[in-house]
């Protein structure tokens, strides 16, 4: 898989999204990524997104090849300071977490165009390299996936996830998601099993320019990852 993965890096660029009409590139590729799954009703716009799409911790990512953007995944950097994301809605235990002043990771939207699935362009790992990196950038203290029940083995296996809550209703979502954590310090046994998750010097565009948010800026600078 490491061999897969870094012969499509070579043809991969990652970008930081802030100008409408990437963002609203991306708005339109969610869409069309759920709707093919019957995961969100229709929508005569062909967009779909949300009110955490402007919170000032949100964090959108895509990954481009030869210039087209085929996969995305929002980040919320959520902390004492900047508590709101969708997940931490969803499962209001988390605020526990915030009150010992932990910093969470949620990552959510996370996106891969069909056709480049059906082209077995392994997307899926070029993607979720996103979070693993956020993760060091920010020195988060614990990672959430919140997913699809039949998608939680790919996230125990691969991140090391842990199921913590049942499925609940998510809003906007026709399935009930559950939520897995990763902790801090298993993040080292996660890179060493699968290094392409991590920095990769040799790949300049490999990386993510991830900015700084309020409520976290103090532990920014810890890392190298961006």
């Amino acid at each position: 898989m490491n061999e897969q993965v870094i012969k499509a890096l070579k043809h991969s660029r990652y970008r930081v999204l802030t100008d409408s009409e990437s963002l609203k590139e991306v708005y339109r590729l969610r869409y069309k990524c759920y709707r093919a799954e019957n995961s969100i009703a229709e929508d005569e716009r062909g967009i779909m997104t949300d009110p955490f799409d402007e919170t000032e911790n949100c964090v959108q990512v895509a990954v481009e090849m030869d210039g087209k953007i085929l996969s995305a995944v929002r980040l919320h950097i959520v902390s004492a300071a900047s508590p709101i994301s969708p997940t931490v809605e969803v499962f209001p235990e988390l605020k526990e977490n915030l009150e010992r002043g932990e910093i969470i990771l949620d990552p959510t939207r996370f996106v891969v165009d069909p056709m480049a699935r059906q082209q077995r362009v392994p997307l899926n790992f070029l993607t979720l390299r996103v979070p693993v990196l956020a993760t060091i950038f920010y020195d988060v203290d614990i990672a959430l996936a919140p997913v699809r029940p039949e998608h939680s083995a790919f996230y125990r296996r691969y991140l090391g996830h842990k199921p913590v809550l049942e499925p609940r209703v998510y809003p906007g979502l026709a399935k009930r998601i559950e939520l897995l954590i990763a902790k801090r310090e298993q993040r080292d046994a996660v890179l060493a099993r699968t290094p392409v998750f991590g920095p990769l010097e040799d790949f300049p565009d490999s990386n993510v320019d991830f900015p700084k948010l309020p409520g976290v800026s103090s532990k920014v600078g810890r890392s190298s990852a961006a």
